[in-house]
């Protein structure tokens, strides 16, 4: 048996559908788990990390778990699966651990929590560290739905997006085999891709054209405060102003894991067009 925690994220759903695809036995945690529809022979469990009697239950007879970070904070489910006896975990974490000061920067902060969390719970693991997911670029389907537009700050920052479906492959492979407990890998997309290229990759997906606004540095952090906190804004907004020069390499320890290239952005836009179609 094998436990996704957080499945109903966009990682943790793919990685669900990625187990169930091989078709390994699956058990699902989300709070609202048993709302959602899942492949066959998944089991939602409901539940969150903060409730030790939903997590014991969940971890019976698991061999191997999938962690998230949650907001909370990383709380003991790592420390509960090694008394319950899973065998490893595989812990979604950031490269923001590597690249950020974690006394200035909350989210390389939340995310080293957690990764020191599983370290001292002594169970096996791989940490997977990714750049920036593909999948943040459905932020901007609402407004491409209603008005065909969507709009940025520093429209040419450039980062390395990769699928969550990619994501997923090589956190079965990790969950999967003892192999590669110890590793701590640096996922990214394939390639470099500007957030205009992006936006010019939807619109072939979606057969239409989409007009592209600028945002200014003030309209972004007001967009943004109301989503996160405001070290948090200025820290991303900070980030795509140094990735219009200065952007992030492209890793190649996906390709390594999985023994072929990551799926590019223009894929992912394929793959969600019903998403920006509505």
């Amino acid at each position: 048996m094998f436990l996704v925690t957080g499945a109903t994220g966009r990682v943790g759903r793919a990685v669900v559908a990625d187990l169930a695809a091989r078709g390994l036995p699956v058990r699902a945690l989300a709070r609202r788990a048993s709302e959602a529809v899942w492949p066959a022979g998944v089991q939602p469990v409901d539940g969150d990390l903060a409730r030790p009697q939903v997590l014991d239950a969940a971890l019976a007879g698991v061999e191997a778990v999938f962690l998230f970070t949650p907001m909370e904070g990383p709380g003991d489910l790592a420390a509960r699966a090694r008394q319950a006896g899973v065998q490893r975990g595989v812990l979604l974490s950031s490269i923001v651990t590597q690249k950020a000061d974690p006394l200035e920067n909350p989210i390389a902060a939340r995310h080293l929590a957690a990764e020191r969390a599983l370290a001292d719970s002594g169970l096996p693991a791989v940490v997977l560290r990714p750049d920036t997911f593909a999948a943040n670029a459905l932020d901007w389907a609402p407004l491409v739905r209603t008005e065909g537009l969507v709009r940025v700050a520093h429209p040419q920052s450039r980062r390395v997006p990769i699928h969550e479906q990619d994501l997923a492959e090589v956190a079965a492979q990790a969950l999967m085999s003892h192999a590669h407990v110890g590793q701590a890998w640096w996922l990214t997309g394939p390639e470099q891709v500007s957030q205009a290229e992006q936006v010019e990759a939807i619109a072939l997906a979606i057969g239409r054209p989409l007009q592209l606004g600028v945002l200014s540095e003030d309209e972004a952090l007001a967009h943004w405060r109301a989503r996160m906190p405001e070290q948090a804004a200025r820290r991303l907004l900070d980030y795509l102003r140094k990735c219009v020069d200065q952007p992030p390499a492209v890793s190649p320890q996906l390709a390594q894991v999985l023994g072929r290239p990551g799926r590019d952005f223009s894929e992912w836009a394929q793959d969600h067009r019903a998403d920006f179609r509505g």
